[in-house]
């Protein structure tokens, strides 16, 4: 087994609503079965991280801790019982469960006391991950773009793919386009679906989404939303609804916008005691409303099959990626994503020696 760098950089959450620390993190002197040692190459940021910050969900148990859920590196080493990865391998770092072992939690240490962290995390230099959480890059997907299917693009086509089952010709709202609701628009075009409504409230992510493929575009900060979803879906509704903002007001809208048979998708998880208030009989004749866990994506199945889309020129990610930062730069780009300046996903790009 290869040696275990001792040390490594991380930004980690200290306290909910400030930014992230950043400062040297020592790793474990060795891996546990199932788990594997990755030098992370680059990181994603996804909404929920924003939301583990600002406490959603509410007041975080496990603090200090380290973040990030999307990335992508090269494997180092690997502890016993490890089979689908081997040192060298280029891989992809996703929170939903993939093939392979389970595995304990890393234990890190910072400033002598215990640094707690998942099963995978992405905003440090290094990773101890579970093997069931690293999927070999797909051949011909840039390791930069390999990051994004640790989430986004995962998570964004298996909802259309897995959770909706878009059929050609059908009616889908996206309501939210950040990084996963880019993915949507773009996997709803690849499905055949028309119209695709792309609803935000900031002009340069509409803009990417139209380049993504989104017939219509409502920016639901200059306009009312159900109105001018009401003039494009006609009287009928819509196909196909997913809230991506985790907002009450968004997912009651999108309810009553839905066909008798109409499906609504919940993604963004709305803040710890808020309340949905939904008048409940058309889900006995056919209407549906159901969450989902990452578009119920089985990475080992769903990352080969996307991956050959790219690999192919049927999907076009790098337009997914629209500004790169170091991690001594990481609160800046959380900013930019919290005020709407990032149209895009960014990325985390970390320098290895």
């Amino acid at each position: 087994m290869s040696s275990i760098p001792r040390t490594m950089r991380a930004a980690i959450l200290v306290r909910q609503r400030e930014p992230l620390v950043l400062d040297e993190v020592e790793l474990p002197r060795e891996l546990m079965h199932g788990q594997v040692l990755v030098r992370v190459r680059f990181s994603g940021i996804c909404g929920s991280q924003l939301g583990e910050i600002d406490g959603v969900k509410g007041e975080d148990a496990y603090l200090p801790h380290l973040l990030g859920h999307e990335g992508s590196g090269t494997v180092l080493t690997v502890g016993n019982g490890v089979r689908t990865v081997a040192p060298g391998d280029e891989v992809i770092l996703h929170w939903m469960e993939g093939l392979g072992l389970p595995s304990a939690p890393p234990v890190y240490q910072w400033q002598g006391q215990k640094l707690n962290a998942g099963f995978v995390t992405t905003f440090n230099e290094f990773a101890v991950v579970s093997e069931n959480r690293v999927t070999k890059v797909p051949m011909g997907v840039p390791l930069d773009l390999a990051a994004l299917f640790g989430c986004a693009v995962t998570t964004g086509f298996g909802v259309i793919d897995n959770k909706a089952e878009v059929k050609l010709g059908q009616s889908v709202a996206v309501l939210g386009a950040g990084g996963v609701g880019l993915s949507m628009i773009q996997g709803a075009a690849l499905a055949g679906a028309w119209p695709i409504i792309a609803v935000d409230r900031y002009d340069n992510r509409l803009a990417l989404a139209k380049a993504m493929g989104a017939t219509h575009c409502i920016n639901a900060a200059t306009q009312d939303m159900e109105t001018a979803l009401r003039e494009i879906l006609g009287a009928g509704g819509a196909d196909v609804a997913i809230d991506n903002t985790g907002l009450p007001t968004v997912i009651q809208a999108a309810y009553r916008l839905l066909k008798p048979s109409g499906r609504l998708i919940l993604v963004g998880v709305p803040k710890k005691g808020a309340e949905v208030c939904l008048h409940t009989l058309p889900l006995h004749f056919g209407k549906q409303i159901t969450g989902t866990k990452g578009g119920e994506c089985s990475p080992g199945l769903d990352i080969p099959r996307y991956g050959g889309l790219c690999a192919a020129g049927r999907l076009d990610l790098s337009g997914l990626v629209t500004e790169r930062y170091g991690l001594s730069e990481i609160n800046t780009a959380m900013a930019r994503m919290r005020d709407g300046s990032m149209a895009g996903r960014c990325l985390i790009e970390f320098s290895h020696p």
